[in-house]
């Protein structure tokens, strides 16, 4: 009854992470069914084909009608041949798919349409208590469509079969189609290899490449590794069209080809001419040379992490009085605030700035304030506050800044909540978006802070990864403790950073220091935030709580 070879014990489904196996090494089994409609819900499985390949050899077949225990409609029977007569003393679905079963083990599936094959198996399976088959499958239907589509009429088994020159014609019946379908199978595998397909991942994710041009570039990602790094899309000119990081660069690469719908990945594609790579010791390194590349080279197609053209600040100014203006320079006084990717960003923290103290806002130079004329800030321009006063203001100020920001919120909170209570809520949001910047500046600036007084570190996660940082930039990453590079000279404390790069660099570190099961290796200054936190939400303004946790 059952006509196969058997195969080597049961694996089970095997990982995510052997999807890089070379296709030399992966069990394909190709198989074809006949039924009784098209319908798994209601129609039945009346014959099984399969045929098993281990290292691109046959290793077995499997051949058996099967008894659907109802009906074969007339126009099946002309069409494949099978009738009630050839079925009635075979075996059924529930004694035919334990042996199958066995037969298929870890195999990926391979078939002519077998999204409509898979889904009889799992209609049968679920019914028998098994549950749905957790084999990964190609089609040569897909595969056709991406490599051969301009070379056949159209994408039949029997159009294939005939291009490829199958010794077996299709004749539906399931293992003559089988056998059709394996030649087919591996005659598209051989075009395939033209191209760079030589791992499962890529034979995986061919039948979704978006087209000839793509198909005719995936060539450029033969050299990739499937290791954590950054690759690099260039021109003819050698220029970054974009530049990303990967913890598999070549599956993520070869992404771009297939599943990405996007206009952009289009043009980057259009303009391409060879990918480059660096392999790192891990995602984290992947980030942090993402982050200074996309910085120094300006890929005109990225746009996270891109430098904005211009850098904006809120400074405390260094005059008599005084006061929080916007700078496109830090300044040199005692309070810099950034930096901010816009105006609007700096704006935003200004004003809930004002809003959380009385520090004087005009620039009249002695003429009258609205300002103070309203109650909410101060004006010792025109007398209405001594000079000893005003520098007690600005002192409590900056103190509270550093040292402890819950009172800003406070007052900030207070006058979200008065434009709520009078149903001003428009104005109540606005206020709010503004505590939301001035919370997420604050805190990246006592985490800057932190980092510049830790000196350099060194900190190992659970996975072994060992991190030298130095002065909030990454110096150095290892696995093995023995091959630690000799540390680099201090780099010397910075009051701010100078550039966006730095200062994601320095929060990308934050992060990965803040994971479960990082510890400190050995450190030349201090590591801690300070006591007093500042508060992620309004609700949270008069609490002890932070986003920022110390690391251990």
């Amino acid at each position: 009854m059952f006509d196969y070879i058997p195969p080597m014990t049961l694996l089970g489904q095997r990982s995510f992470n052997d999807l890089g196996t070379p296709l030399s090494e992966v069990p394909f089994c190709v198989l074809d069914l006949e039924t009784t409609g098209v319908g798994p819900d209601i129609c039945e499985i009346t014959e099984i084909g399969a045929i098993r390949f281990e290292g691109g050899l046959e290793t077995g077949r499997f051949q058996t009608l099967v008894n659907p225990q109802t009906g074969i409609p007339p126009q099946v029977t002309v069409m494949t041949g099978i009738t009630q007569a050839m079925v009635i003393d075979a075996p059924t679905i529930g004694e035919v798919l334990p042996s199958f079963l066995e037969f298929l083990g870890d195999a990926v599936i391979v078939g002519h349409n077998v999204s409509f094959d898979i889904s009889f198996l799992n209609a049968a399976a679920l019914r028998l208590g098994y549950g749905r088959l957790a084999n990964r499958s190609t089609d040569t239907l897909g595969l056709a469509r991406r490599l051969v589509r301009q070379e056949v009429r159209n994408l039949k088994l029997s159009s294939l079969a005939a291009h490829f020159r199958s010794p077996t014609t299709p004749n539906h019946r399931a293992l003559d189609d089988t056998i059709a379908t394996a030649h087919v199978f591996w005659c598209l595998l051989e075009r395939a290899g033209a191209i760079g397909v030589t791992h499962l991942d890529d034979l995986l994710s061919l039948p979704t490449i978006k087209g000839s041009r793509a198909i005719g570039k995936l060539t450029l990602t033969e050299h990739l590794p499937r290791k954590p790094g950054v690759y690099r899309f260039l021109d003819a000119g050698g220029h970054a069209l974009y530049i990303g990081k990967a913890t598999n660069l070549r599956s993520r690469v070869r992404s771009y080809f297939s599943g990405d719908t996007r206009r952009r990945v289009d043009d980057i594609l259009r303009d391409t001419v060879s990918i480059e790579h660096q392999v790192t010791s891990s995602e984290l390194e992947a980030s942090i040379v993402e982050l200074r590349e996309i910085h120094e080279r300006r890929p005109i197609h990225n746009r996270r992490s891109k430098p904005p053209r211009s850098l904006h600040w809120v400074r405390l100014t260094e005059e008599r009085h005084p006061r929080f203006q916007l700078a496109r320079t830090p300044g040199n006084g005692r309070l810099d605030i950034g930096p901010f990717r816009s105006r609007r960003a700096a704006e935003q923290v200004l004003f809930a700035l004002w809003d959380g103290s009385r520090i004087r806002r005009c620039t009249s130079g002695g003429r009258g304030c609205g300002f103070a004329d309203l109650g909410v800030a101060v004006c010792p321009c025109t007398g209405g506050v001594s000079d000893h006063e005003y520098a007690a203001i600005v002192n409590q100020l900056v103190a509270r800044i550093e040292r402890d920001p819950l009172p800003i919120f406070a007052s900030i909170e207070e006058r979200m909540t008065a434009f709520a209570r009078h149903q001003r809520f428009e104005d109540a949001a606005s206020i709010r978006d503004r505590w939301t910047s001035l919370s997420r500046a604050l805190e990246q600036r006592r985490l800057w802070q932190c980092l510049q007084d830790a000196g350099r570190f060194v900190a190992v996660d659970a996975a072994g990864l060992h991190v030298a940082v130095n002065r909030g930039r990454l110096e150095s990453c290892w696995r093995n403790r023995s091959t630690a590079p000799l540390p680099a000279a201090d780099r010397g404390a910075a009051d701010r950073p100078e550039t966006m790069a730095a200062l994601d660099e320095a929060m990308l570190l934050w992060r990965w220091l803040n994971r479960n099961g990082v510890e400190l290796v050995e450190i030349s200054g201090t590591l801690a935030v300070p006591a007093n936190p500042i508060p992620m939400n309004p609700s949270q303004s008069g609490k002890r709580t932070s986003r920022a946790d110390t690391p251990p």
